[in-house]
């Protein structure tokens, strides 16, 4: 491939083709640059780079080639203009908040989030006089009553981890513009594949590439998505140049390879989640659960809405609390009993005692997150095969 791309392609198109430009090699699969450095044809030319005045490749840290394909073909994918490969999914949100905010700033952010992003808002963040108000990420009245004159970000995951609960985004970003304040979306469980986030109004999308961007479980991640003068100009690329949470170019290639297969991925996933789902809804001991794709789901509507595809991740809560759930959890042989989601293979985990225990027992039982509560990263095996592998433990 040579040259721009033709403008208005399909998302299947951007994800094999977008952000590759051939080198002088004319390479068919996009390269890799394991290098820390690049060198310069001159002193001037150096000069010209670290200031910003040329473009071109400087220190693997913050410009790389194989890095930069990646976050091309990503904004791509989410219609964004511009975005920053990290090292991490949580590189990705500590970049785009300590990149951008500043001591006295505030953050109204949802209660149901992944635990360790709870963990850097709760814990970490105030240490360096940043506060946050968590609130019930489908009430809108809470989310205005706990905006103050220093609010500067609305944070959430949706759909959320691990209770699948949908945001209305279109509201949330209305109402964090009527306050001049961002809407950062974390995206991880549709992907643009099947949401997109600034489409419906947000700000910043965020990323843990880690997960079903990368679909194999093979390397960890992140990637923050928005506008160029956001993103490049006012702090969070400094941040990662200066701080240097960058992704390694070996990483990047994977991610894209991953890409690649995106869409159909995606589509197989809700497809098999939602045959799950709907199986799990008449087994023994089941009490509920939770999938956007189920008409018993409250954000049913707005998340057929909104979203191109429910997505692979369905929850379920068990009669008996952790004993029946680690009971279920232990059971199974095809499942891999792992904390990571997103994967070709099926995974399970118990959320009180693994992604989310660091939230507290408290914060927990806010969140809705009980100890019978089961969340499954729906993979691409035989449904029939997942059903009798979770069916020997509901037994």
């Amino acid at each position: 491939m040579s040259g721009r791309l033709p403008d208005e392609l399909g998302i299947e198109t951007l994800a094999i083709r977008a952000g590759h430009r051939r080198t002088a090699e004319q390479e068919h699969s996009e390269p890799i640059f394991p290098t820390s450095s690049f060198v310069f044809d001159s002193a001037a030319q150096a000069a010209a780079r670290f200031a910003g005045e040329q473009e071109g490749n400087v220190y693997s840290r913050f410009t790389n080639p194989t890095v930069s394909i990646f976050a091309e073909r990503l904004a791509a994918l989410e219609g964004g203009e511009c975005a920053i490969a990290t090292a991490s999914g949580m590189a990705a949100i500590s970049t785009l908040l300590l990149g951008l905010l500043k001591t006295g700033d505030h953050i109204v952010a949802a209660s149901s989030l992944f635990g360790t992003s709870v963990s850097l808002l709760a814990n970490h963040l105030p240490r360096f006089g940043i506060e946050t108000a968590f609130v019930p990420l489908t009430d809108l009245e809470c989310w205005q009553a706990a905006i103050r004159p220093r609010t500067r970000v609305l944070f959430l995951e949706s759909p959320a981890n691990p209770l699948t609960e949908v945001a209305d985004i279109t509201a949330l970003a209305e109402l964090a513009h009527r306050h001049d304040a961002l809407l950062v979306v974390d995206n991880c469980f549709c992907t643009p594949a099947l949401q997109r986030p600034l489409e419906l109004g947000a700000d910043v999308v965020i990323h843990s590439a880690t997960k079903y961007l990368d679909g194999q479980g093979r390397c960890v991640g992140g990637a923050i998505v928005g506008p160029r003068k956001l993103l490049m100009e006012e702090g969070p690329f400094g941040f990662l140049r200066t701080a240097g949470a960058a992704m390694s170019p070996f990483n990047a290639w994977v991610f894209l390879k991953g890409l690649e297969t995106l869409g159909l991925r995606m589509r197989a996933h809700s497809e098999a989640a939602l045959e799950l789902a709907r199986w799990l809804q008449g087994q023994p001991g089941v009490t509920r659960v939770h999938y956007p794709g189920l008409p018993t789901h409250p954000q049913h509507d707005l998340a057929a809405r909104q979203q191109r595809g429910f997505g692979g991740i369905v929850s379920f809560e068990l009669e008996g609390g952790r004993e029946a759930a680690w009971r279920v959890i232990d059971s199974t042989r095809i499942f891999s009993i792992t904390a990571n989601l997103g994967d070709v293979k099926s995974t399970i985990t118990h959320p009180a005692t693994t992604t989310h225990w660091r939230m507290g027992a408290e914060a927990r039982a806010r969140a809705g997150i009980g100890e019978g509560l089961i969340r499954l990263s729906v993979g691409l095996e035989s449904v029939e095969d997942l059903k009798a592998d979770l069916a020997r433990g509901l037994a």
